[in-house]
């Protein structure tokens, strides 16, 4: 099962590209998917221009969420720890709408929810550290207060938009449908750049996974390393709110699923998560524009619904285990 792992994966993710590009207000000819020059032109624009930008998009965020969703777990030693439920997302959309406000172009979206981010995300981590632990009733307290006033002051920023403000409504709820090739090789700059740093510290993440003293008696100085992956963590959650509004339980459910099969080293788990993540953002994607066609559910709503009794479910079995 381990070893196949990524195998079944990546053709999960195949199958289910496939039907989503066959899928939809138009529907596609399997005939026209793989012998696409047969196709009419305004099938090509819907396959070329509308569906597999999507479809790359949806993978390329799932991605980020869970291997950023492994980091931030790891670096607070807690299962509950998420970017969405910490608060971290919620500076992320704060500096994504400022950047709507000022107009500014695809990429700056991405860069100011980041530095917006990284606010937050130090923030978080000072606050709820003591003494080398991370307590975490303390860190969801935390969590909740940043997210809370970080949401009022985006709220007001949409009070300021006015007549747009729907569009920021829908984005928050989460949304694919503005996906386009620009966008898809932007967010393949932050998604390979965490990815390498992931990775090349990987030994160092497994190793805090042991306890912060532990750590330190192998020569690794924690507080750094634990600064360093989250800011990156905070660079792929930044520009995938940027693109794709708030899609939460992605980087809670992905990397504990995964963990269960392949255990807690990084090796394994950071390379399977990442992929895990984008099967399955796809295929909420997919559902989320199947079920009630022609109307579509927000991407969000879809996460959330199976996002939501899965954190239950851990947080009684993370209190039972401290019981």
């Amino acid at each position: 099962m381990k070893k196949m792992l990524p195998f079944m994966l990546v053709l999960g993710t195949l199958v289910v590209g496939i039907f989503s590009i066959k899928i939809g207000s138009i529907p596609t000819p399997i005939s026209y998917i793989i012998f696409p020059n047969t196709a009419p032109d305004y099938i090509k624009i819907i396959i070329y221009e509308i569906r597999l930008p999507r479809i790359f998009m949806a993978i390329l965020i799932g991605m980020m969420l869970s291997s950023s969703g492994v980091v931030v777990q790891t670096v607070f030693q807690n299962p509950l720890a998420d970017p969405y439920i910490i608060g971290i997302a919620a500076s992320a959309t704060f500096g994504a709408v400022i950047a709507y406000i000022l107009n500014m172009p695809d990429i700056m979206y991405g860069v100011t929810a980041f530095f917006s981010c990284i606010f937050s995300t130090i923030l978080i981590f000072k606050l709820s550290n003591r003494g080398g632990k991370v307590d975490v009733t303390t860190l969801l307290i935390i969590g909740i207060a940043i997210s809370s006033f970080i949401g009022a002051m985006t709220s007001f920023a949409m009070y300021l938009i006015g007549e747009d403000s729907f569009k920021i409504t829908m984005w928050l709820m989460g949304y694919l449908g503005n996906a386009t090739w620009k966008k898809v090789f932007i967010l393949i700059v932050p998604l390979t750049f965490s990815m390498l740093i992931f990775c090349l510290n990987r030994n160092q993440l497994d190793a805090l996974l042991s306890g912060d003293e532990e750590a330190h008696s192998l020569g690794i100085n924690v507080e750094k390393l634990k600064i360093k992956v989250l800011i990156v963590a905070s660079l792929v959650v930044a520009f995938s709110v940027a693109f794709s509004g708030m899609i939460g339980f992605v980087g809670l459910i992905i990397p504990h699923t995964i963990r269960m099969i392949t255990g807690p080293s990084n090796a394994k788990l950071l390379p399977n998560a990442a992929l895990a993540g984008g099967f399955f953002l796809l295929a909420c994607d997919t559902i989320g524009r199947v079920i009630l066609a022609p109307v579509e559910i927000p991407i969000g709503v879809v996460t959330a619904f199976f996002g939501a009794p899965f954190f239950l479910y851990l947080a009684f079995k993370n209190k039972r285990g401290l019981g």
